[in-house]
């Protein structure tokens, strides 16, 4: 082997010839053909054709032979098996060039062709759509909600108070603007009054005057006397007043009856008095959940229709011990007061009395009481049971019902209903509060106490029956210390029973703005520091004003 091979097959060829361009001589002087770089001018040659077959062939040296020697397929197949025998790994190295190029090639159209594909459509799930229903929308118009801050709930905690409810509203608007267990209902006490007094102005009207009469008996010699329910009419003589100032007197029921009696029956005595307390019934006068204290102590006595003074046994006397038959005792100052009128001969000195009712509608005489709008007043100011008891019965008597007890829950709420005052819990068992069964809410009562302070439907009277603090009626002496700010600006009616103390009312508040309210201190322990820690709530209510807040 020479030190300069050719490099291609042309040169081979050119030097196997020689000059002459005869075939260069085989055997082991033959040149060797070099392996080209490039596998595929190996294959194809430099211009990319078949190499030619036939006695031009190059010969080709097998990689497992000897040099020179010819494969034994290159002597049966020809030109082309002898190149790969000759070359097989340049061939391996350019097929796997050509695969390469050829899948490459493949891979790209196919993913044009993938790429190029439509692909099916897919069905998209038609989605279930809830629809919500409409929401509501307020037709009133969006205001500004004030940020109160003037609090009340440290005088409101006081230990005196025991359970406290408490309800404050503005009067004007009707806003809440404090509300401690207030649709709870718990024992009003004397406050009730102010639901009796509310419904006898709405069923009887403030000008009703409760009448009395003396009737003609069923013979001669025989008259009665018939109550309604005025426990204003008194036994004491003319020019003289009871603590109902104004009230009917006995002596002029008397001094008719036995003018138009004697013209009927010249010469024919009066010798009985019936005494007639049909109004209701009579033995339907005492509640038995009031004490009997009550009654002996002076705040209380039976509430039977046919009464005078109150049956006090002191007629000028605000608190003054009652008795157990005010009937009989009506019926003996009646007796005395026909001896006092009689110009003689017309009264049987031996007149007796009896219980009865009149039979006859001949009337010898008649009074009446102050009217309702001055009646109220006696009432509240001074917390009299006696007229809220006779009051209460009467509503009942007057929108068609019995007077009786039991009737007292449907004939005063039936009254108030104009008013808005809410009826949930409410129970009544009397007119005049004692019985420690009654229940209302304060909300209730201060409902009510709205319509009062305005004076609408002639519930002014009402109004002028409330205390002032510091100046009339039981809050006189309250309001002092501390609490003294807010005298002659609070307005309310008291109540005290055992385990209960209680003031509704309304108060012009320090920044003008007018309050309504009603608070309770209620439960076992309650005493009368109560009414200084109620007088405290109340002056911290009439400092906050407008800002009191609920916090």
């Amino acid at each position: 082997m020479t030190d300069e091979q050719p490099t291609s097959r042309r040169a081979a060829r050119e030097a196997a010839k020689g000059a002459s361009g005869a075939p260069a001589p085989a055997g082991p002087d033959a040149p060797t053909e070099a392996i080209s770089a490039d596998p595929a001018t190996e294959v194809f040659g430099a211009a990319g054709g078949v190499p030619p077959a036939g006695p031009e062939a190059p010969q080709v040296v097998a990689e497992s032979g000897e040099p020179g020697e010819p494969a034994e397929t290159d002597k049966k197949s020809g030109g082309l098996g002898a190149l790969l025998r000759k070359h097989p790994t340049a061939w391996i190295v350019s097929a796997a060039a050509v695969v390469f190029v050829l899948l490459g090639t493949g891979s790209i159209f196919a993913g044009v062709a993938w790429a190029s594909r439509s692909p099916a459509p897919v069905a998209t799930p038609t989605p279930s759509v809830t629809t919500e229903p409409p929401r509501p929308v307020s037709e009133l118009e969006s205001t500004a909600t004030r940020l109160r801050t003037c609090s009340i709930a440290g005088p409101a905690s006081d230990p005196a108070l025991a359970t406290f409810y408490g309800s404050v509203m503005r009067s004007d608007t009707g806003e809440v603007l404090f509300d401690r267990n207030a649709s709870k209902a718990a024992p009003p006490a004397s406050t009730l009054k102010v639901f009796t007094a509310a419904a006898a102005i709405k069923a009887l009207g403030p000008d009703f005057r409760i009448t009395t009469s003396v009737y003609e008996g069923s013979s001669p010699g025989t008259i009665v006397l018939k109550g309604r329910g005025d426990t204003t009419l008194s036994a004491l003589p003319a020019g003289q007043e009871s603590v109902y100032a104004g009230a009917p007197k006995l002596q002029t029921l008397a001094e008719g009856a036995i003018a138009q009696y004697a013209t009927k029956y010249p010469g024919v005595p009066i010798k009985m008095v019936v005494l007639d307390a049909s109004y209701w019934n009579s033995g339907d006068a005492w509640d038995p959940t009031w004490r009997e204290d009550q009654r002996t102590e002076g705040f209380q006595a039976p509430a039977t229709a046919l009464q005078v003074d109150g049956d006090r046994a002191d007629p000028r006397a605000v608190v003054s011990p009652r008795s157990t038959d005010p009937i009989g005792r009506a019926g003996a100052a009646f007796v005395q007061a026909l001896k006092n009128a009689d110009p003689g001969g017309v009264v049987d000195p031996a007149i007796t009395t009896s219980l009865g009712s009149a039979v006859g509608q001949t009337v010898l005489s008649e009074v009446q009481s102050q009217p309702l709008r001055t009646l109220i007043p006696q009432m509240l100011l001074p917390s009299d049971n006696m007229l809220g008891e006779m009051l209460a019965r009467i509503v009942s008597k007057e929108s068609g019902s019995d007077g009786s007890a039991a009737s007292l829950q449907a004939s005063i709420l039936g009254q108030l209903s104009d008013w808005g005052v809410p009826m949930t819990g409410i129970t009544i068992k009397d007119g005049s509060g004692l019985s420690p069964e009654n229940a209302v809410p304060a909300s209730a009562l201060t409902t009510l106490q709205r319509a009062v302070h305005a004076g609408v439907d002639n519930l002014d009277a009402v109004r002028a029956g409330l205390s002032v603090a510091g100046q009339t009626g039981f809050l006189a002496g309250r309001f002092t210390g501390e609490n003294a700010v807010a005298r002659g600006n609070v307005f309310a009616k008291t109540g005290m029973i055992r385990a209960s103390y209680t003031l509704s009312g309304y108060l012009n508040a320090a920044d003008g703005v007018p309050l309504v309210f009603t608070f309770y201190a209620a439960g076992e322990g309650v005493d009368g520091n109560a009414r200084n820690a109620i007088d405290t709530v109340t002056t911290a209510a009439y400092r906050c004003g407008d800002n009191l807040s609920n916090n």
